[in-house]
């Protein structure tokens, strides 16, 4: 429920779609932790919509940090937001959160925080996390550290699909699996177990904008490529995962 002594300022608040994405998924009445926090709207939507009563927005960079402190007072939420200077979870203390949130970053920078924080991260009822590239390693890397995939999301804003990814720490480790079903692993990291799962139209979007792109760059290598047989390779790998991921929608 909403608390209306949080709304002594009226200003309006509208997150981006992905934003909004990550969002929506933090379980309600969980304290977030919201590393590469930005301009910390991501916070005081949390906490202006009653979803988290308590929210630390940390960022490496002091001028983003300091732009997030503004805004906190802005919206007169500087007793339920707290701004941080950190690396990754450094200045964060075991148990001050329930919920880490990595939007907006790389796939590997995200590994590395986690991996860096292992111990905080693990402590953590979820991970919310919105990777900009590198997103199959990332997917990977959960799968292999006993992370558990749980909810996944996929935003297409301004030309870019961006995915958003939900996992709970700790739910076992990595499966001994045959040849067939490392495969399937494979195609589930590249673009996601649940997005596959619950036939995502977004996800079914990009697979086909990304076949069509694969497909038209195969014409111009056999066309003007002479010689560049790695990189045809290359193609018709990537064509096949995609095709074997849009069979999921037809299945």
């Amino acid at each position: 429920m909403k608390n209306p002594l949080l709304y002594k300022n009226s200003i309006n608040l509208r997150l981006s779609g992905r934003m909004q994405a990550v969002a929506d998924m933090v379980t309600a009445g969980n304290r977030v932790c919201d590393v590469g926090c930005d301009h910390g709207f991501v916070s005081i939507y949390l906490i202006r919509e009653g979803i988290s009563p308590k929210a630390i927005a940390m960022d490496v960079n002091k001028g983003p940090l300091q732009a997030a402190w503004e805004h906190v007072k802005e919206y007169g939420l500087e007793n339920y937001i707290e701004t941080r200077l950190s690396d990754g979870v450094g200045a964060l203390r075991e148990g001050e959160a329930d919920t880490l949130i990595c939007a907006g970053m790389g796939g590997r920078l995200m590994m590395r925080i986690i991996e860096e924080g292992k111990g905080k991260a693990l402590g953590m009822k979820e991970l919310i996390l919105q990777p900009q590239s590198e997103i199959h390693f990332l997917r990977k890397y959960l799968r292999d550290e006993g992370y558990l995939i749980v909810d996944e999301n996929m935003v297409l804003e301004e030309g870019k699909f961006y995915p958003v990814i939900k996992a709970l720490p700790a739910c076992g480790g990595r499966a001994e699996t045959g040849a067939d079903v490392e495969d399937g692993q494979r195609i589930e990291d590249k673009y996601g177990p649940v997005l596959l799962r619950k036939k995502d139209p977004v996800l079914k979007e990009f697979l086909y904008r990304e076949h069509s792109l694969c497909i038209q760059i195969m014409g111009n290598l056999q066309a003007n490529g002479k010689g560049k047989e790695k990189r045809k390779e290359e193609i018709r790998d990537r064509i096949k995962d995609i095709e074997t991921a849009i069979s999921y929608f037809i299945s």
